[in-house]
């Protein structure tokens, strides 16, 4: 139970690609039928195996016990053998992002409630326990749209603390190994709580980041709408605005036509007033031809 899905922690499964980021077309071509996969598929199955094996000939029969340590035991390694090879080779499905955390708190609460059911372990550290990992769950997809909670240090030795503790109240112990596992289970419950809290802290906080982000990345497209509206309806005036120019030159073109032509008229009756005047000289020229004639 390291926080981060196991099975989820890479990508296509075609190269080994160490350290590299995941992208959408990686988890699409990861196969189901993965190493990684299933490992988880394995663990889920030890789950109700692990349980009849503690169960078994009354719950208190050290030789089935130490059968269902070795279960736990397996269960828990798998997680870790599971996690390296997702991250190695970019094992990811949607599976191994679901599957993977259901088998880590699977097999952790299936030993606590098994374990106060026959009287080990106190039922307030079983609730503290899973309550803890429930919550911190169902936090991780409080907040998993805005950013993924990563797994921390102190949450890796919690893991480690909680399995090393239950894996010890499963063996039939006595003596001062009996006494050793109950200060070893004190130590994960603490761990379990603190871990807890920080979690909490981290899940707020980038909640509050990612809704920030969210909020300025809506101020900024509303900025560049209105920014585009603006060059829109400018580049729609600039248009009405020539149009408009060269309606009025047009219509002043018209007017000055119009005023041109009273002027032309002017000078044909003028042309009109000359031609009758040389009428009137061609005629007293004949009339004084005429006389000349008489005279002779």
């Amino acid at each position: 139970m390291t926080g981060v899905p196991a099975s989820a922690a890479g990508g296509s499964g075609a190269k080994p690609v160490r350290g590299g980021k995941l992208g959408t077309a990686a988890v699409n071509q990861a196969s189901l039928w993965n190493i990684a996969n299933i490992l988880t598929m394995v663990r889920l199955l030890l789950v109700p195996g692990f349980v009849l094996l503690l169960f078994h000939n009354g719950g208190y029969d050290p030789a089935w016990r130490s059968f269902a340590w070795a279960a736990f035991a397996i269960a828990m390694i798998t997680d870790l053998f599971d996690g390296h090879l997702a991250r190695t080779y970019n094992l990811v499905t949607d599976f191994g992002k679901i599957a993977d955390p259901i088998a880590d708190k699977a097999i952790m609460g299936a030993a606590l409630v098994s374990l106060s059911v026959l009287g080990d372990l106190p039922w307030w550290i079983t609730g503290v326990i899973i309550a803890r990992e429930l919550g911190i769950t169902l936090m991780r997809f409080w907040v998993i749209r805005h950013a993924v909670i990563p797994a921390s240090r102190g949450g890796k030795l919690k893991t480690l603390a909680q399995g090393t503790a239950v894996g010890m109240y499963v063996l039939a112990l006595t003596g001062p190994l009996a006494t050793l596992r109950f200060w070893v289970m004190m130590v994960a419950v603490v761990l379990t709580v603190v871990t807890g809290l920080d979690y909490v802290r981290q899940a707020v906080v980038l909640r509050r980041r990612g809704l920030a982000a969210e909020r300025a990345a809506a101020v900024e497209r509303a900025a560049e709408a209105a920014e585009a509206l603006r060059a829109v309806a400018g580049t729609t005036a600039r248009g009405t605005g020539a149009a408009g120019s060269a309606a009025v030159a047009g219509a002043t073109d018209v007017r000055c036509g119009t005023s041109d032509v009273p002027g032309g008229t002017t000078d044909v009756r003028g042309a009109g007033t000359d031609m009758r005047g040389a009428g009137t000289d061609v005629r007293g020229t004949a009339e004084a031809r005429d006389a000349a004639e008489a005279e002779r």
